[in-house]
């Protein structure tokens, strides 16, 4: 089978791998170096519709899979299967549970989904005064895609109405500061969780945490993600029934009950508080670096479970995994979430992908003529398996030790929750 996978980083890597190791003919577009092991790479504008439509026809593919969030939200699927073509990937208006977080939000409420209370503003001053008022923590999200970035956990009330200044008036994420949503801090650990979903019935996949702070111990900027592994201790067996009885399984029936089904994956970023667990946002797309542990781990064949829920015919109930754990690692540029350079030279991927139970996916890679280079933010995600977290962080950052460029940035405390085993998450007792 022909399947052509959309994007560039490391999650589209980590998918077109196990794709090409499970025979099917990989076609990467706009792709990266590392992608280009996998199989044939094209040219395309993913803020384009046409051209990703065009795309597919001309290589022929019978399997679409979209890895980022935007051309979802421009309604690529849509446009897809306008053409009879099979595509992993939800419908522009069923993206919307990522594209607007205001959306999210308001469905979560109808639908009794567990979430922090909230507030949604278009106007500036309307946000700024009740942020003055407020006698809580919160949490300042732009309505729209930033690519991971748009939010802002204010520490105290002048740091909240700098994020609106930031994100309204300055529009430091451009039209997706058109609105905010204004919703109370939660406190504890936070997990992702994803399923896979044929728009009525889904299959769970193994929990992860994803560590999104640039810096070690959780400090500095919000970025794209620095690293993952899975499992995360905090999910019992207990939280984990509660978030597909009181999270997943509402939302997938609500939104068929609402006319518009989510058909691909569905990744729910969660909070896990005194109170239980609570949902911090929704994406309609694998995450990255959360896709990078869950599939190092997965023993499914990954071909079928995406062509069946494209086709809808998904009637897998459950998944094995032919390893404990995983960690992934993300080598960054200098600068990054900030402005950085490119074309920096790369050292030793070839030692370190020898090393037994690891990958090195490519995200901001390409190739120069003979030489791999510096393309992005996020440069390379260390993916490494273990008996347990302890033994796949520690192949994981053995592997980075092998890599070398000008300027590498990296998290050296990805996993200290599962290693240090310090949570405090607990069940609600009682019904949201």
């Amino acid at each position: 089978m022909k399947v052509l996978v959309l994007g560039a980083g490391a999650r589209e890597h980590a998918i077109a791998k196990r794709l090409h190791d499970e025979g099917a003919r990989v076609v990467g577009a706009p792709g990266n170096a590392g992608m280009g092991q996998c199989g044939e790479i094209r040219d395309v504008d993913l803020k384009n519709v046409a051209s990703m439509v065009d795309l597919s026809k001309k290589e022929e593919v019978e399997l679409v899979v979209v890895g980022p969030e935007a051309p979802l939200a421009l309604g690529v699927a849509d446009a897809l299967r306008e053409q009879s073509i099979a595509v992993f990937g939800p419908t522009q208006r069923a993206a919307q549970l990522e594209s607007s977080k205001a959306f999210a939000k308001e469905f979560m409420k109808r639908h009794r989904v567990p979430t922090a209370p909230f507030c949604v503003f278009t106007q500036p001053e309307e946000a700024e005064a009740y942020v003055r008022q407020a006698d809580r923590p919160l949490v300042i999200k732009a309505d729209g895609l930033a690519a991971g970035k748009g939010v802002v956990v204010a520490d105290d009330t002048a740091q909240a109405l700098e994020a609106i200044d930031q994100l309204m008036r300055k529009r430091a994420f451009g039209d997706a500061g058109q609105s905010v949503v204004v919703e109370e801090r939660l406190v504890g650990p936070e997990v992702s969780f994803h399923v896979i979903s044929d728009g009525e019935s889904f299959l769970p996949l193994a929990p992860a945490q994803d560590h999104k702070r640039a810096l070690d111990g959780d400090r500095g900027p919000n970025t794209g993600g620095m690293g993952a592994y899975s499992p995360p201790p905090m999910v019992t067996q207990e939280i984990e029934q509660f978030i597909l009885s009181q999270v997943v399984e509402p939302t997938i029936r609500g939104m068929a009950s609402e006319g518009t089904p989510l058909s691909g994956a569905l990744f729910v970023g969660l909070m896990l508080t005194d109170a239980g667990p609570r949902v911090l946002e929704y994406n309609v797309r694998f995450g990255d670096p959360e896709c990078e542990v869950m599939l190092a781990r997965l023993d499914n064949p990954l071909l079928p479970l995406l062509l069946a829920a494209a086709q809808g015919r998904l009637d897998a109930t459950s998944v094995s995994y032919r390893a404990p754990a995983a960690m992934c690692v993300v080598l960054a540029s200098e600068g990054y979430p900030g402005p950085y350079e490119t074309g920096v030279p790369i050292r030793g991927l070839d030692s370190a992908a020898k090393l037994d139970g690891t990958e090195v996916f490519h995200a901001g890679t390409r190739r120069e003529q003979a030489e791999c280079v510096t393309a992005g933010g996020r440069v390379l995600a260390v993916t490494s398996v273990g008996e347990n977290v302890d033994a796949a962080g520690e192949r994981a950052y053995q592997a980075v030790e092998h890599i070398e460029f000008q300027g590498k940035s990296f998290r050296r405390d990805i996993g200290w929750q599962a290693r240090t085993r310090q949570h405090s998450s607990k069940l609600a007792r009682s019904e949201p």
